[in-house]
């Protein structure tokens, strides 16, 4: 049972060498432990300390655990095994008794402790009987893959580590038998590890990392390096053969290829902000190279300069639609964005249509749903479009009034809730009067209206009121209303919110 009054054990790790690659908690715990410990020869220096260097504060004790050997040379009567053993056990024996009293020990290891790591020695004489902490730190063969460039595996492939102290034999059968692997420990056995590695065919793969992410590292392909250059931290790589061609940070690098055959994708962007956004809506806007839209719509998503962007008026769709599709047509990713829905009175159709002309036959086009804004506004006062209900618009720009109008007429004799986008403009003032008399004819002063203003933006506002107190000037351009059916109920709750909601049920 752990001593609760005891120190606390921290095994840390530090990671492959560069002290920037050192985890923010690793570093708090170092500036905060009574006692640091680490390992050396009998030499003295400790890279494990000199990582740590940065965050190390006066005052701290510090434990330099020397081996006594470095070679498996010893006298000692329990031969090289008997002679670290008894090392483990004293520097436990010391670090035991900072913690009884009651000194917190923060022991060092290059890498990560459990990973071929000097701190699991200690963890194993000391984590049962006090309270015991290990903080990851990147490993050495990540390490070596991030400054290689290359990727250790990929999808279903089968990464092996080994140590080189193994025979060659082993190493030479655990490499046929693998898609990507790691030899650590080299040093000495350098000579014996490439000789596996020809073996088993997979010496051209190998490159050799030492020292990797320090200003001292060295990257090489590993038939090329001098076994008598090679230290103790270096390391063998045989990288993902999928990505065998790849030219990594070693070498010469060349721009991606843009990938063959473009698309254009149509996006919904909602009513407004990022919450309104569907994931999939996300997805291929950060894919894209290129963003085309009218003006406003384009400056909800958030800038990326490796994208070009396109703003355009609002009055040129199909022009902007054929300048989407010839982007597209020359290998780019292109999304178009449209406000809500792009289905619903936007850029959907526009892109449809234009993409229907014999030159952009092969240009791909998917269109993403958005959130409308009727369904927006709804939400906000309740379920107003709980039953049958039309939606239109009043914009009379691309199609005469007379035909928004007979529509109006029509959608009131038949009972439907009224879903009206576009009801002004500064340029379009009387029609919202003019519907609402047209629904007057067929509809009761009292039916229920909703008038919602900038749904999810900063300056939303709803208005329930009804057919007969519906003030036109009150409306604009960036308000949509709802207009209920003979159904339609307003209801005071319990906690005074007001709520619209249009029954299921129609009566007989």
């Amino acid at each position: 049972m752990n001593d609760t009054s005891a120190g606390r054990l921290r095994g840390v790790g530090l990671g492959p060498g560069d002290p920037e690659l050192v985890t923010v908690k690793a570093a708090r715990l170092i500036g905060e432990a009574d006692v640091i410990a680490y390992h050396s020869a009998r030499h003295g220096r400790s890279i494990a300390r000199s990582v740590a260097a940065p965050y190390l504060r006066e005052g701290q004790i510090e434990e330099a655990l020397i081996y006594p050997l470095t070679t498996e040379t010893t006298d000692h009567p329990g031969g090289y095994q008997g002679a670290i053993d008894d090392f483990y056990a004293d520097c436990a024996l010391r670090l035991a008794a900072h913690l009884d009293a009651g000194r917190d020990v923060v022991v060092l290891c290059e890498g990560d402790p459990l990973f071929y790591g000097s701190y699991m020695h200690m963890h194993k004489r000391l984590a049962h009987r006090y309270v015991t902490e290990v903080v990851p730190g990147v490993t050495s063969v990540s390490g070596a893959a991030a400054v290689l460039g290359r990727p250790l595996v990929e999808r279903d492939e089968v990464l092996t580590v080994l140590p080189g102290t193994l025979p060659a034999e082993v190493i030479a059968e655990r490499l046929a038998a693998t898609d990507s692997a790691a030899i650590l420990k080299l040093g000495r056995t350098f000579t014996k590890v490439r000789d596996a590695l020809a073996e088993a065919g997979r010496l051209d793969e190998a490159w050799y990392v030492e020292r990797a992410t320090t200003g001292a590292q060295r990257l090489a392909p590993l038939a090329e390096v001098d076994p008598d250059s090679v230290p103790y931290f270096s390391l063998a790589l045989v990288p993902s053969p999928v990505n065998s061609g790849l030219p990594g940070t070693h070498g010469e690098s060349r721009a991606p290829e843009r990938v063959q055959g473009g698309e254009v994708v149509v996006v919904g962007l909602g009513p407004a902000g990022r919450p309104w956004l569907t994931p999939e809506a996300q997805e291929a806007l950060a894919a894209a190279d290129d963003l085309v839209g009218y003006g406003p719509y384009l400056d909800r998503v958030p800038p990326n300069p490796r994208q070009r962007r396109h703003p355009t008026d609002n009055r040129v769709e199909a022009e902007r639609a054929a300048h989407a599709l010839e982007l597209a047509a020359a290998g780019a990713r292109v999304a178009v964005v449209s406000s809500g829905d792009p289905g619903v009175f936007a850029m959907a159709s526009a892109v449809l249509e234009v993409s229907c002309e014999p030159r952009f036959a092969d240009v791909a086009v998917r269109v993403l749903p958005g959130l409308t804004a009727a369904h927006a506004v709804a939400s906000r006062v309740g379920a107003p479009l709980g039953h049958d209900y039309c939606v239109l618009s009043l914009s009379d720009l691309l199609k005469p009034w007379e035909v928004v109008a007979d529509r109006i007429s029509a959608a009131a004799r038949a009972d439907l809730v009224l879903a009206i986008y576009n009801p002004a403009s500064r340029s379009r003032t009387w029609q919202v009067a003019a519907a609402r008399d047209l629904l007057l004819e067929h509809r009761s002063p009292d039916t229920p209206v909703v008038v919602g203003r900038d749904v999810g933006g900063a300056g939303e506002n709803l208005t329930v009121t009804t057919l007969g107190d519906l003030d036109p000037a009150t409306v604009d351009m960036r308000c949509l209303l709802l207009v209920g059916s003979s159904t339609t109920r307003v209801a005071e709750r319990k906690d005074g919110r007001r709520v619209v909601f249009t029954p299921r049920r129609y009566p007989a």
